[in-house]
């Protein structure tokens, strides 16, 4: 037996691909993963009509939905919403169309809050693992001690991007991928960066698997087409990544193996 899931990332409802949302939905009426699992950016502002839309959307599927909150899924202009209740609108769409907990015979599924209301930088958009939200997820991590299944951390940014150069553009984020993976963590979801990738990334006393899904939306960077990811895992074997992805005239997804 193994455990399939459907990972997407960045719809950003307002700005969002309808072709590409379509595909997607026929998929998994027609193949059913176990799954559907969005890391963040649901919406482009945040705003109570694409929520709603949101809703719609997700509502429409009878598999499990996991929803991650992004750094657009907190009120742009509603700036007193922002700072006192920033995950409002996130919370009220996890709880009509989504999931808490996700757990099969070979994964956990466990949340990594990697979206803070305001930095000490310009942009607000990319993330910031603060410690306290480290240590959540750290503490999730050690209820599954020793457990074999995959314990499989989903967050919006990437801890780390695809072939590290450069400075992190997520604070804390080398800290993070080598605390979490010290604690268990097999692989690490997110998107943020409208680009696929799939590595192993390791350190002393640390291997993990991460997996980036590229975007839903109309906003392409690049030219890197809209896509999705499809997962395979199986307990104690190693996590198969499926992207497929929708290039422009294209009526069935491109399929990569990885």
């Amino acid at each position: 037996m193994t455990t399939r899931l459907f990972h997407i990332s960045d719809v950003h409802f307002g700005v969002e691909n309808s072709a590409a949302l379509e595909r997607v939905a026929n998929a998994v009426h027609e193949e059913r993963p176990d799954a559907l699992v969005c890391t963040g950016d649901v919406t482009q502002r945040a705003t109570r009509e694409e929520y709603a839309a949101a809703a719609d959307w997700f509502s429409q599927f009878d598999v499990p939905v996991w929803i991650d909150p992004g750094n657009h899924d907190m009120p742009y202009h509603n700036l007193w919403e922002r700072f006192t209740r920033p995950y409002d609108r996130h919370n009220a769409l996890r709880k009509a169309v989504g999931v808490e907990r996700f757990e099969t015979d070979d994964l956990v599924l466990i949340p990594l809050k990697s979206t803070v209301r305001s930095q000490n930088r310009w942009p607000w958009s990319d993330g910031h693992v603060t410690k306290a939200s480290e240590a959540r997820t750290c503490k999730e991590l050690a209820r599954f001690q020793s457990d074999p299944r995959h314990l499989i951390v989903t967050a919006h940014h990437p801890l780390h991007g695809p072939k590290i150069e450069g400075p992190n553009a997520t604070i804390r984020g080398d800290e993070a991928m080598t605390n979490l993976a010290m604690n268990g963590m097999s692989a690490v979801l997110s998107g943020h960066i409208h680009k696929p990738f799939s590595e192993v990334r390791s350190g002393p006393g640390w291997r993990t698997h991460v997996i980036g899904a590229g975007t839903l939306s109309t906003r392409l960077r690049g030219g890197i087409p809209a896509s999705y990811n499809v997962l395979t895992c199986a307990k104690g074997r190693a996590i198969e990544v499926e992207i497929r992805d929708f290039p422009q005239g294209c009526r069935l997804p491109h399929t990569h193996q990885i």
